[in-house]
């Protein structure tokens, strides 16, 4: 009777010790193929923790989550750091295959364009597709040269003030269509500039003035020439 009770006594033990062993989690070194760069693994689970580079990307598989740790999380979701573990988290938006925040897209599925961090199967009003984004006219179309300064004025006079102002424009490197010229008015610039003071008309009156003046001085200055008079008994008389 007691080399029974022994005997159950040791079966029982060693079925306690093999459940609490099964319970506990696993090191990464016990399945390397589901607990790779983890810091703690779990059969059922996968990694629990990660370390301190990488991200915990929780993979649903059925009812439940499996973990990996990863150096970059994968399309659709982003990186966000924190100060026990960092996670990755879901894109908001489900046309996003990549996102800087959750509500920040940096890349769109396939028949998505991409404008301001938003996905758009059609392009707002005022921008058009090319290649994955949406972009404004502008953008589409880059500026030429600028070209020549205009004559420097002042409210349409080009003299007789001191200062003004002059403009120059750029245009369009190439021609573009129609519908993207209207978005894309030619860009002006204009700075100050100085101005004749006197308009060449002024310089014909105040020459003119001036040899009115000189004649003027002429005819008030006295003459220096001498006159002889004729004796009286010399002139002749009319008969």
């Amino acid at each position: 009777m007691p080399l029974r009770l022994f005997a159950l006594l040791i079966l029982v033990c060693n079925s306690f010790m093999l459940s609490s062993t099964t319970r506990k989690p696993r090191a990464a070194k016990d399945n390397p193929q589901d607990c790779k760069n983890c810091l703690e693994c779990s059969k059922e689970n996968g990694c629990l923790r990660c370390p301190e580079k990488l991200f915990l990307f929780l993979e649903r598989q059925g009812m439940s989550h499996h973990g990996s740790c990863l150096h970059s999380c994968p399309a659709g979701h982003f990186g966000m750091r924190g100060k026990d573990m960092n996670r990755c988290m879901k894109c908001k938006a489900q046309e996003c295959e990549g996102c800087f925040s959750k509500d920040f897209c940096t890349k769109c599925k396939a028949g998505f364009q991409l404008f301001k961090g938003k996905c758009f199967s059609n392009c707002p009003e005022g921008t058009f597709p090319h290649l994955t984004d949406c972009i404004e006219g502008c953008l589409f179309s880059p500026f030429g040269y600028w070209g020549e300064w205009s004559l420097c004025q002042h409210n349409g006079l080009s003299c007789g003030v001191r200062w003004g102002h002059q403009t120059r424009t750029r245009v369009l490197s190439w021609k573009v269509p129609e519908e993207l010229s209207s978005l894309c008015p030619p860009s002006k610039e204009s700075r100050r500039c100085r101005m004749k003071k006197r308009c060449p008309k002024d310089k014909r009156e105040s020459g003119r003035r001036g040899e009115r003046k000189k004649a003027q001085k002429h005819l008030r200055r006295p003459s220096n020439r001498t006159t002889t008079e004729v004796p009286w008994s010399t002139r002749t008389h009319p008969r």
